[in-house]
């Protein structure tokens, strides 16, 4: 008879790591985090996502031997050519020879790609567009994440340096991003973005009911703030709301005419607004995008697993990569 396969992933971000024991239909069986420390050295970091991976092992009750093999989703690519990580800029590094400091803490086989490629191959294979084979995903938080699935796989182009949605161009020329370039979709559609206009319009209108939510100071308002303000009513608040789906739409259209994914997945914090978000981007979508009245357009979906997608798509690269 043969026996259960048994899949470890790790999760590594800038504030935490989290690494799980997965089995083969796709359930977290045992998780464990620590604080990932992100300004420490190299050598102290991988020792830690070792650590925190063996751990999980043993809260499953198993050993290495029952687990086929390590895959770790980290906020960086590496280079298939040289097998350096490229840049983890949460880190501080540039071309690292990561296989070479993780092989020092074990034996298993070792698969690694980027975070955001973990959480969409995650949501597609147990997640909200389990259903489906081809998917894009966007993680709207502090920046854009995005990633694409191509026949229940991965897609990352032939370097592995692909699938950087939030990084495509929106507007040229337009506002600075975070990677260094002008009009990025994370310029406009981030929460950080999103922030930014929120306090550029309050600085203009000393009226709007946003000033209320966030008890008058500028430095507390949120998206949940902004879609409560719409809610209630608030004209700004409507206003700013129906700009950042529009150009939340003019993306999302770009990739589906480019890609014709089954499925759109949104996850993040800016996605926690539901079908306040959900029905008016799908109405916009179905108008602006390439024959999208003639052929239909792919419905958009909230993300449903949370952190749990990255641990399982990484836990699972071996069957991707």
């Amino acid at each position: 008879m043969e026996s259960t396969k048994y899949y470890l992933g790790l999760d590594v971000g800038g504030t935490n790591m989290a690494a799980g024991v997965v089995d083969e239909n796709y359930q977290i069986i045992a998780k464990e985090n620590i604080p990932t420390h992100a300004g420490r050295t190299i050598e102290e970091i991988t020792a830690d996502m070792a650590e925190v991976s063996r751990m999980a092992v043993r809260k499953a009750g198993l050993n290495a031997e029952n687990i086929s093999s390590w895959g770790i989703g980290m906020p960086s690519y590496v280079n298939p050519k040289t097998n350096l990580l490229v840049h983890a800029n949460c880190f501080g590094w540039k071309n690292v020879p990561i296989y070479d400091y993780l092989r020092k803490h074990t034996s298993l086989p070792i698969y690694i790609a980027n975070d955001a490629n973990c959480a969409t191959y995650g949501e597609v294979l147990a997640g909200s567009a389990s259903q489906y084979s081809d998917a894009i995903m966007l993680t709207l938080g502090t920046g854009v994440g995005g990633g694409i699935i191509m026949g229940k796989k991965i897609y990352s182009g032939f370097d592995n340096m692909g699938a950087e949605l939030g990084h495509t161009k929106l507007v040229y020329d337009g506002e600075r991003c975070t990677c260094g370039q002008k009009g990025c979709l994370e310029a406009y559609c981030s929460s950080t973005a999103l922030i930014r206009i929120m306090k550029e319009a309050m600085r203009e209108n000393r009226d709007t009911l946003l000033w209320k939510l966030c008890e008058g100071e500028a430095e507390q308002v949120n998206g949940e703030i902004l879609f409560k303000a719409a809610r209630q009513g608030d004209a700004l608040a409507r206003e700013i709301v129906e700009e950042y789906i529009n150009r939340l739409a003019a993306g999302i259209s770009t990739f589906i005419t480019i890609f014709r994914p089954e499925v759109i997945i949104l996850g993040g914090g800016i996605a926690h607004a539901g079908d306040q978000l959900l029905d008016p981007l799908n109405e916009k979508l179905r108008s602006c995008t390439f024959a999208g009245e003639e052929i239909g357009v792919p419905r958009v979906i909230r993300a449903e697993l949370g952190n749990d997608a990255g641990i399982i798509g990484a836990a699972f690269l071996e069957k991707t990569m």
